[in-house]
């Protein structure tokens, strides 16, 4: 009961906030996703793995109708959500799988999707409250990740089918799992985190924030950083160095700021390089075991599947996360570590080619990224940052199923590659008279009348 409780109020408080403001309804499902994995292995019902699920239902009921209005952002975007969910609903149809591996897989290939549309209306007003909201989601996961470093991460999920793959992985230097936060697992962790950063650097570059709020959105990213360092996941890591670099060339931000981002960085950096137990990157350095990881993703699963099941193996056949009292019923399943290979397995090449289509569309929309926009660092950021997710993406998987991280990503997405033109610029930026109260400019055009 307690688990079908989270679920309703998750649903109701997405709902309400998305009322009263996108913003702060992203917030809100936020907080659930971020919540989701230690609420999930800590309440071992069925209820509990639709926590997240029912905050997204809340959302996207609403937003309703606006999904598809008219000033809902790029009419291509619409056309390729659109294509993206009718094909593996057909799918869902086909006899390859149980009916309710299907379902499953259908959510996992479908349910995220719409997200780009939420993505695509985002305004100044919404960023703003979603990205100080984000600082202090991950702060709170920050403290539990470290609270975990030092006590161990038993006191906070125990043993059982949900928290298996966290005990699975002891790999960190003495023998040390690696960290999980508040998540469901370490990636799912580091993701999150990597995913706030083009958000944070955003509302962090604004050019007439505060300097108080800057330095909290400035801590914000250090935090997320630091949950980088607590996973011992290498590919984040990668990641969030890819991210950082391209956020400190390619930028047009103050000698200043560009100062007190290296000195951030810098830190994070002598952290990393004096602790063992955040230097499990290093291992990159072994090229022949970055060799056998790219052949065995890249090459023998997706070609192998490619022959083997040309047109699928059913929805929730090739990969999807599955609840663990359905993962006996699929059929022939099929695992690999490439989301591509993934896609594949589940959708066939038809499905595959739609997921090309829809990627090659994404990253060649950098002048639109490139628009004027005081929102423009980060939505230059986020072009590249997609680029390189959908090409790191044949290394690993989980882009389209990871809570809260799917959320995150496909939202900057949508919101990346349309037009800045929805966006509520502040007032400041477009007028140069924010300063003036209402009342004082009324009072203005009376006297000059």
């Amino acid at each position: 009961m307690l688990a079908v409780g989270i679920c309703l109020v998750a649903l109701l408080a997405t709902y309400f906030a998305t009322k009263r403001s996108v913003g702060y309804g992203l917030i809100a499902i936020a907080t659930t996703g971020y919540l989701y994995g230690i609420l999930r292995a800590n309440l071992l019902v069925i209820a509990s793995h639709f926590i997240f699920d029912c905050a997204l239902i809340g959302m996207y009921a609403a937003f309703g109708g606006k999904f598809f209005a008219k000033d809902s952002g790029s009419a291509t975007l619409r056309t390729w959500v659109l294509a993206l969910i009718v094909w593996p609903c057909f799918l869902c149809l086909a006899p390859f799988q149980p009916f309710l591996v299907s379902l499953v897989g259908l959510r996992g290939n479908i349910f995220f999707v719409p997200i780009l549309l939420i993505g695509c209306q985002l305004k100044h007003k919404d960023l703003r409250q979603f990205s100080f909201g984000l600082v202090f989601l991950n702060f709170l996961a920050l403290t539990f990740g470290v609270l975990e470093y030092f006590d161990g991460i038993e006191r906070f999920f125990p043993v059982n089918e949900v928290t298996r793959i966290m005990y699975a992985s002891g790999d960190v230097a003495g023998g040390h799992y690696r960290i999980p936060s508040l998540f469901s697992s370490a990636h799912a962790f580091a993701g999150s985190m990597v995913n706030t950063l083009p958000l944070l650097f955003g509302a962090w570059a604004q050019p007439k924030e505060s300097a108080s709020r800057k330095t909290l959105l400035l801590c914000g990213m250090g935090a997320a950083l630091g949950g980088v360092l607590l996973s011992s996941t290498r590919t984040h890591f990668v990641n969030a160095a890819f991210l950082m670099t391209v956020a400190l060339f390619s930028s047009k931000i103050s000698l200043r700021k560009r100062a007190i981002f290296v000195a951030v960085l810098a830190i994070v950096g002598v952290i990393a390089a004096t602790n063992d137990r955040f230097g499990r990157f290093k291992t990159l350095s072994d090229s022949e075991l970055v060799t056998d990881r790219i052949n065995g993703s890249v090459n023998r699963s997706f070609f192998e599947i490619l022959s083997d099941y040309p047109l699928g193996n059913g929805l929730g056949g090739g990969g999807t996360s599955m609840p663990y009292f359905l993962e006996g019923q699929i059929r022939n399943p099929v695992a690999s570590e490439n989301e591509y290979a993934r896609i594949l397995a589940e959708q066939g090449i038809i499905g595959l080619l739609i997921w090309f289509g829809f990627i090659g569309w994404c990253m060649s929309r950098k002048a639109t990224a490139c628009l004027p926009s005081t929102w423009r660092p980060a939505r230059r950021l986020m072009w590249f940052w997609l680029s390189f997710t959908f090409v790191a993406e044949a290394l690993g998987n989980g882009l389209l199923t990871a809570i809260p991280q799917t959320f995150l990503f496909l939202l900057c997405v949508g919101w990346a590659v349309t037009s800045p033109q929805k966006e509520e610029a502040p007032r400041l930026a477009a007028t140069g008279r924010s300063w003036m109260t209402r009342g004082q400019r009324v009072m203005g055009r009376v006297a000059a009348s």
